[in-house]
């Protein structure tokens, strides 16, 4: 038997090929119960359509992308984009779509890499994670026409849409945290001041001191990745009069910094607390196991998706609900007892 076609479902269903097209598209103009049953009808029948005469039935390259700057040795390590992705990719296989995933070696590609897609049209809209503070990339994608969703905080003044929970919350909580065991050295191994989150972080640590009436610790920047955190924790060691606690900017920068502690033979929590960010699978099975800021990095790729999908569509925006960051409490922190040696 031949491959069923849309004129197939259409007849079956009682209605025309642009119902079918509508309902499988997910768009308005049609009762729900119509677009039930012309869904029905396609499941029953084995229909599915070819993605290629849909894309030129829409003129629409039904892909988006998502270009990332990033070493790939930091980004094989980084486990936020693989949940991150796996939501994005949850919400655009329901409706057709593909990610175009493109790693370049430096911020400054990513600009040609965006230019070039939408010259060759090769993607109906793009993510842009790792926002800078002067970053010029939401301006040149209005330029371009591209629609564009900002995965985290995003800039004072926005040119597209932001997705993204503050961060600024759980930081506070891992302060407060700290303070309540009787810390009052707490340094911060923060991330790249010209990232919007590495920027945020920082401030929400030192905003918290301030507000306990303490002076800010010491702040060692560093690039989010494993290598930096643990040459941030040696400086940080080295200091005449060392933290008693560190706040680290992510998971990955605080697993090194436990690594370093337990070189130099320092007792975590006994004479260092140490928290992270992100709250990592790795984390809860560490020795001690880490104290750290988990999110739902999944519902986040999946409520972005949703938010750029309404963008290219031209929809109005769904109210996106994501759960605040929260503080998870484990071994890794505890009372102070001991100055660091």
């Amino acid at each position: 038997m031949s491959r069923p076609t849309i004129n197939d479902v259409a007849r079956a269903a009682g209605v025309s090929k642009g119902a079918v097209s509508f309902a499988l598209n997910d768009r308005s103009g049609l009762a729900p119960e119509t677009r039930a049953r012309i869904l029905g009808v396609a499941r029953d029948m084995g229909w599915t359509p070819s993605s290629r005469a849909r894309a030129l039935s829409v003129s629409r390259a039904l892909a988006v992308g998502l270009v990332m700057a990033r070493p790939p040795e930091t980004l094989r390590a980084d486990p936020f984009f693989p949940s991150f992705i796996a939501g994005v990719e949850s919400e655009l296989s329901r409706h057709g779509y593909a990610l175009l995933l493109q790693v370049v070696p430096e911020h400054e590609g990513e600009q040609q890499t965006y230019r070039r897609l939408s010259d060759e049209g090769r993607v109906d809209g793009v993510f842009v994670t790792d926002l800078y503070v002067d970053d010029a990339r939401p301006a040149l994608l209005a330029e371009l026409g591209l629609p564009a969703v900002i995965v985290g905080p995003g800039l004072t003044t926005p040119v597209w849409p932001s997705v993204g929970v503050d961060d600024g919350p759980g930081i506070v909580a891992a302060v407060e945290h700290l303070l309540a065991q009787g810390h009052t050295r707490i340094a911060h191994v923060s991330g790249p001041a010209r990232m919007v989150h590495g920027r945020s972080r920082r401030e929400a640590w030192a905003a918290t001191l301030r507000g306990a009436g303490l002076p800010e610790g010491p702040c060692v920047e560093a690039d989010f990745s494993a290598e930096s955190g643990a040459a941030a924790t040696r400086e940080l060691l080295d200091l005449a009069e060392p933290p008693t606690a560190i706040v680290y900017a992510n998971d990955l920068m605080a697993v090194a910094g436990l690594a370093v502690a337990s070189g130099r033979g320092i007792d975590v929590p006994g004479r260092l607390s140490v928290t992270g960010y992100e709250d990592t699978e790795l984390a809860a099975h560490l020795v001690p196991a880490l104290t750290t800021v988990s999110s739902d990095v999944i519902g986040w790729g999946r409520a972005a998706a949703v938010r750029l999908l309404e963008l290219i569509d031209q929809r109005p925006a769904t109210a996106v609900e994501l759960p605040l960051p929260r503080l998870v409490v484990r071994g890794s922190t505890g009372p102070v007892r001991h100055p660091v040696p």
